[in-house]
């Protein structure tokens, strides 16, 4: 239950006589409805009010059976046309027998502008915009009516303004603390004697709100005022009344606490699986999320397996050796890195600890990462379509969907061969969107297109014999952060400049728990989703 259904629950069993208990020694509504009556009948002989053309009277039977005698007919019976049943000091009445009702006067944007904005004096005209659905006014909106116009109609202190025609019939309402004019898509409600709190209370219930809802017409929606006249008001005794607004009144910053609770709540249950995930990913990287196996071939052996991978590609000319290659490793439980014939404590570097097994490396050591051209090296310009002789451009959309067939720019094989030979793309290769949306992955199969890189996308060619998913477990979730670290917690609008990514730590399992890390997570990843 939400505050807002909380709320209406409230309001129903104020309105239906459960939410306060009555007292026999309260003057009975009956007795509070003919003393409105007859101060009606004063005010039409003083000429304040006009007569209504059908007065109506309800009042019950002998049975308690609620009957409704309109003008000179004879009583009819209303059981089926009253909502529910009500306590025995209480009566039914419609709502024109108890309130002055009347919708006030529209006022058009020239007249507005010329005669009645920016005076310093006058009513302060209210229109349906002015009215939030925080039962607030807007006074001070620049528009003023001179208290000497007899043109405009005024909404007394303390009546209650409804909005009775657009979008927001019916939702919007709010009393005035003081004498305003007031558009015609408002209808104001001065009450001759029930308590206008009450009154205020029983607009926001569900059974007016259901039967103002049953009642609206017309293209913008809305209810006219002899419809909302004629609308049923159950009216307690004038004592339970003001029980009952004291009692609402004291659950309404308990409702707005509560809506905020809920709100929270209604966050956390809804980032709760977002959150586990990155959680399970973190255990994941720090080697707390499966047991290490003694029997694991430890990844020092994997290390020398890269090594070994590295000096192979270095001969076939497919890498450049790095000058400033760099070897990490243990020396009294602390962590060095050893560059020629230097070395230094790297210990500050390390985010976290990791299993003796484990071993970082720096993203250098496993794979080469290539940016895609230069902006003015390939433009919309050189794009041809699809033919024989010609190259697939791929772009972000391919990794950020995930899907190598999207896209239809092309270049000829002519420019491939002399200009853009350096960005070739294989199956295997990883793209990785690099602006806008960062970090987007996708590992190209083997049915893909021969094709080239875009300026919007990194390519990564892991070489190193390394479990791909949880190389790319490893950069969606932490290298993202890296990113975000180095746009200074601004949206995050670039990867990092080469000579940072590539130093970038990655925490090195061995093989085998590489693989029960990845199987372990998607375990628990589908249980994340069931929740």
């Amino acid at each position: 239950m939400n505050a807002q259904q909380l709320k209406n629950s409230i309001l129903q069993m104020a309105v239906q006589g459960k939410l306060v208990p009555q007292d026999p020694n309260d003057e009975p509504a009956s007795v509070l409805l003919e003393r409105i009556r007859k101060e009606k009948e004063q005010l039409i002989k003083e000429g304040k009010i006009k007569k209504e053309k059908n007065p109506s009277y309800i009042f019950r039977g002998a049975d308690n059976t609620p009957y409704e005698k309109i003008g000179n007919q004879e009583p009819v019976s209303i059981a089926d046309e009253v909502p529910f049943d009500i306590p025995d000091s209480w009566e039914w009445c419609r709502l024109f027998s108890v309130n002055d009702m009347y919708t006030g006067n529209s006022i058009n944007e020239t007249e507005k502008k010329l005669k009645y904005t920016g005076l310093s004096s006058g009513y302060y005209y209210i229109g349906t915009k002015d009215v939030s659905f925080t039962q607030t006014i807007d006074y001070d909106n620049g528009v003023r009516i001179p208290t000497d116009n007899d043109k405009f109609r005024i909404a007394p202190k303390d009546s209650i303004l409804l909005c009775v025609e657009g979008g927001s019939a019916g939702r919007k309402i709010a009393f005035t603390n003081q004498d305003v004019c007031f558009g015609n898509k408002l209808c104001c409600f001065v009450s001759y004697g029930i308590d206008y709190k009450f009154l205020f209370f029983y607009l926001q219930s569900p059974m007016f709100q259901s039967a103002f809802k049953e009642n609206t017409t017309g293209i913008i929606g809305g209810v006219s005022v002899n419809v909302l006249r004629n609308m049923f008001l159950p009216v307690p005794p004038l004592s339970e009344q003001k029980r009952i607004v004291t009692e609402v009144v004291k659950y309404l910053p308990l409702i707005e606490e509560y809506d905020l609770k809920h709100t929270e709540l209604d966050e956390l249950n809804n980032s709760f699986p977002e959150h586990l995930k990155k959680s399970i990913l973190q255990l994941a990287i720090q080697g707390k999320l499966v047991e290490q196996d003694p029997n694991d071939e430890p990844a020092s052996v994997l290390l020398e397996k890269i090594h070994t991978e590295k000096e192979r590609l270095i001969k076939e000319g497919r890498i450049k050796r790095d000058n400033n290659e760099s070897v990490i490793f243990r020396r009294d439980n602390s962590h060095y890195e050893k560059q020629g014939c230097f070395e230094r404590c790297i210990d500050d570097e390390l985010p976290f600890d990791i299993p003796n097994s484990w071993k970082w490396i720096r993203l250098k050591d496993i794979g080469i990462y290539k940016k895609g051209p230069f902006g003015s090296s390939l433009t919309k310009s050189m794009f041809v379509p699809k033919g024989q002789n010609t190259v697939k451009v791929y772009e972000q959309k391919n990794a950020i969907q995930k899907n190598h067939t999207l896209g239809d720019y092309y270049i000829t094989q002519k420019y491939f061969d002399e200009k853009m030979r350096g960005f070739t793309v294989s199956p295997g290769d990883i793209i990785v969107s690099c602006a806008g949306t960062i970090g987007e992955t996708y590992v190209l199969p083997d049915n893909i297109e021969p094709g080239i890189i875009n300026q919007a996308l990194m390519k990564m060619t892991i070489y190193a014999p390394i479990n791909i998913d949880y190389f790319l477990m490893y950069f969606d979730y932490v290298l993202k952060q890296s990113t975000k670290d180095y746009s200074n917690g601004s949206a995050i609008k670039n990867i990092p400049p080469f000579e940072i990514f590539k130093k970038l730590l990655l925490p090195l399992p061995p093989l085998n728990e590489q693989e029960k890390i990845i199987k372990r997570i998607r375990e628990l990843n589908v249980l994340c989703n069931d929740l």
